[in-house]
């Protein structure tokens, strides 16, 4: 393993060599779902940022590199009897990716988003320095910033996360609901006990269910939803289940939540041909990247006469308002199944870019796939009713998929004044792209 210092003072040099302007990352994978024009400008390569640095059961934490995928991580730390607070549910997702995006799991209900289980961060600026940013030290504006900027201010080099003891097992509660109402009453009410993860999913808009996981040492049985068995389906179908704690938090990934049904992976023949080794995030990206390289559903749908939107997103919207932003979604978009997690923030600090209420309990919506219909539409059509939506209810959305505001109403939700004030104090020279270029014009 290279010292990480060696690597850090060659990535210095790296960028002081890159010119200004259009400097991106060179990595071997990605977890943003918005095409972008082809990259012109220097490419900085991290793709050797990719280690555990150390372990600490007691205080509790887990030092890695930025470019280090969850699923490294969690190994390393399942080895000492505890994992990172908040798990992001891909194995392919990396640990500073899901800082400066906005990582979420089951245990956000105890332990809010990724960035607030962060103590301290090595942080590469656009001005060519490496600062150590705390909640407390004198970089601590570039602490509260960095969530949701995407690379725009800085790249994460390494990093310590705090770590939560765990057990062998975890046990799984599916409880159904018919009415949204109810629904979200009874997330409240749960999420405000004592228990270790909560989230849920919406099939139907009479048919939903909370899924409540708690670390057993013992179990009677451990299921497997790595290979044949698909874990969402098994929500409908059992009361209770128990799972490996390796196993529960990568649930969603063997099925890409439920997305794998895309490329044929929920088929039982299609199944076995691509086999345990393929079933899974990583395998799936690269599907997706090749087929954005050459759009191939795209010219198969126009052969049969259908227009198509991706509406791929995950939203924040306050908990009292989750019951109409459910009949909203219901109403006007129509994507099934819906993924459900509860959020409370630690309040500890207030993150510039991605400001949340820390009295309020929020839940996240996740909904990833495609509206197919034979009416074209206006580009964004129904990722711009929900953007609306969100912002009429006093939510917030992540930036990691395709964003349509203006730039003045982009500005108006995401802190224009105090990016700005960063932009200038940490890329001076702009060799990070700008937020609203990145992420809007997808440049």
């Amino acid at each position: 393993m290279e010292p990480y210092e060696v690597k850090k003072q060659a990535l210095i040099a790296q960028l002081a060599g890159s010119g200004t302007g259009g400097v991106r990352l060179g990595k071997p994978t990605s977890n943003l779902f918005r095409d972008r024009d082809q990259a012109t400008g220097a490419q900085l390569n991290v793709r050797n940022f990719n280690n555990v640095l150390g372990v600490e059961p007691v205080p509790g934490w887990v030092e890695v590199e930025g470019m280090t995928p969850y699923e490294t991580a969690v190994d390393a730390t399942l080895n000492y009897g505890v994992m990172p607070t908040v798990v992001p549910q891909l194995k392919s997702i990396t640990v500073g990716g899901a800082v400066s995006g906005v990582g979420i799991e089951s245990s956000s209900v105890k332990f809010g988003l990724v960035h607030e289980t962060v103590q301290e961060m090595e942080v590469l600026t656009g001005a060519g320095e490496v600062v150590l940013c705390t909640p407390h030290n004198d970089h601590r504006d570039l602490f509260r910033g960095l969530p949701n900027s995407y690379g725009t201010l800085g790249y994460i080099l390494k990093l310590k996360v705090k770590t939560t003891p765990v057990k062998p097992y975890v046990r799984l509660q599916h409880i159904r609901h018919t009415d949204p109402e109810s629904y979200f009453r009874e997330i409240e009410e749960i999420g405000g006990r004592d228990i270790d993860f909560l989230d849920g999913v919406v099939f139907a808009p009479n048919e939903m269910y909370i899924t409540v996981g708690n670390f057993e040492e013992q179990v009677p049985y451990s299921s497997d939803y790595t290979f044949e068995k698909i874990y969402y389906h098994s929500i409908r179908e059992r009361h209770t289940d128990h799972l490996t704690t390796r196993n529960y938090l990568w649930r969603w990934d063997t099925d890409w939540f439920w997305c794998s049904k895309n490329l044929l992976a929920q088929n039982p023949i299609m199944r076995r041909i691509y086999g345990p080794a393929r079933l899974n995030s990583v395998f799936y990206t690269r599907i997706m990247r090749w087929n954005a390289k050459w759009r191939v559903s795209g010219v198969l749908n126009r052969a049969l006469g259908y227009h198509t939107e991706s509406v791929i997103q995950d939203v924040d919207i306050p908990i009292d308002h989750a019951p109409e932003f459910l009949r909203f979604f219901d109403t006007e978009i129509g994507i099934r199944p819906i993924w459900i997690c509860p959020i409370r923030s630690c309040g500890e600090q207030e993150f510039s870019l991605y400001s949340m209420d820390a009295d309020k309990m929020y839940i996240n919506f996740g909904f990833w796939d495609v509206v197919r219909e034979r009416e074209k539409r206006p580009a964004g059509f129904y990722n711009r009713k929900v953007e609306a939506k969100v912002e009429a209810l006093g939510g917030i959305k992540s930036l990691y998929s395709d964003s349509y505001y203006t730039r003045e109403k982009f500005w108006e939700l995401y802190n224009r004044d105090t990016y700005q004030t960063l932009k200038g104090k940490y890329d001076p020279d702009g060799r990070f792209d700008d937020l609203y270029r990145k992420c809007v014009l997808r440049k």
